[in-house]
């Protein structure tokens, strides 16, 4: 990645969101050359010379101060994640202390503690959103991870190119936008890994719908949050997410999703782990009628689709 084109159309685009009144500037009317916020004003604003903010967004401003990209994050209403993108990008660590791209695992005690999680649907996505362990609820809820591809196996790919995955979010684009955002902060801070640039480029060369969100450069790290399912074999689920960084490597994060006690999405929820928990469930993609009855959906038939069977093998590792 190019963090040099990286950071000239990241500011563009965030001065493009605002418009002169947003930030006190009058506005003469007439029409205006750019979108959002000329690079004169925001160098007003910002306390820095025009030619100095040019160069900067160039990428050719050198050793811009914390003080400066603070002033500028702060005229461009940057997030703490934007913000931290920023400095990524306008302060990269050199090369020569940037550490070695390591294959990531998740630790043997971790895996059985998520295995241990009984009802509650678990998994670690490491850098680039690869999937790198899961429990079985996970699997029942959001797909045989054990069975895909290691290619496969990332949460990027099998929204965007996965036919089951735009099924199963009943808040698609939504799930889509949070995705992106959350690779986009990736090449910030991982600009020379190979596999996170042929992710990207596979990606922007299979799906419409992956070059325009990219195209926007949003930034996020959203920790937690609700998203609503429509799960083959269930039906209809509600959960609440929550996303945790590991203190022994950041750069892994467990999700977890859980439905409010006594809810239909919980019963749902439960069954889906009775299900999981049985070697060989003979449950089929029809909804179930009982279930169907708590929760006063109708779903139609989709007799193609099966509920994975449990992994014969802990896959805890990408190549």
């Amino acid at each position: 990645m190019d963090q040099r084109t990286e950071l000239s159309e990241f500011l563009r685009s965030r001065r493009a969101r605002l418009r002169p009144e947003d930030v006190g500037l009058a506005h003469h009317g007439g029409r205006r050359r750019v979108p959002g916020l000329r690079r004169e004003e925001l160098a007003q604003l910002a306390g820095v010379s025009v030619a100095y903010y040019i160069r900067l967004e160039q990428g050719r401003g050198q050793n811009v101060s914390t003080a400066v990209l603070d002033s500028i994050a702060d005229v461009l209403r940057l997030t703490r994640a934007e913000r931290s993108h920023l400095t990524h990008l306008a302060r990269p660590a050199s090369r020569r202390l940037r550490p070695a791209l390591r294959p990531q695992r998740v630790r043997p005690a971790f895996q059985h503690l998520i295995d241990a999680m009984d009802g509650v649907p678990a998994y670690v996505v490491g850098r680039r959103l690869d999937i790198l362990g899961w429990n079985r609820l996970a699997r029942a809820l959001l797909g045989d991870f054990a069975a895909m591809p290691p290619e496969e196996r990332n949460m990027a790919w099998q929204l965007f190119l996965a036919p089951a995955a735009r099924e199963l979010y009943a808040d698609w684009a939504e799930k889509a936008s949070h995705v992106v955002a959350h690779l986009r902060r990736d090449v910030g801070r991982f600009p020379e890994d190979p596999k996170l640039c042929a992710l990207i480029d596979e990606l922007s060369a299979r799906s419409a719908d992956f070059r325009r969100i990219w195209a926007a450069h949003d930034v996020q790290d959203k920790g937690f949050g609700r998203k609503r399912l429509t799960h083959p074999v269930v039906g209809p689920l509600s959960l609440a997410y929550e996303t945790l960084v590991l203190p022994a490597d950041p750069d892994q994060q467990l999700v977890t999703y859980h439905a409010e006690p006594g809810s239909p999405s919980a019963r749902a929820l439960r069954r889906l782990a009775d299900g999981a928990a049985e070697p060989d469930t003979g449950l089929t993609g029809e909804p179930d009628a009982r279930l169907m009855e708590e929760t006063d959906v109708r779903l139609t038939e989709q007799p193609d689709l099966r509920l994975p069977e449990p992994a014969a093998e802990r896959v805890s590792s990408m190549p």
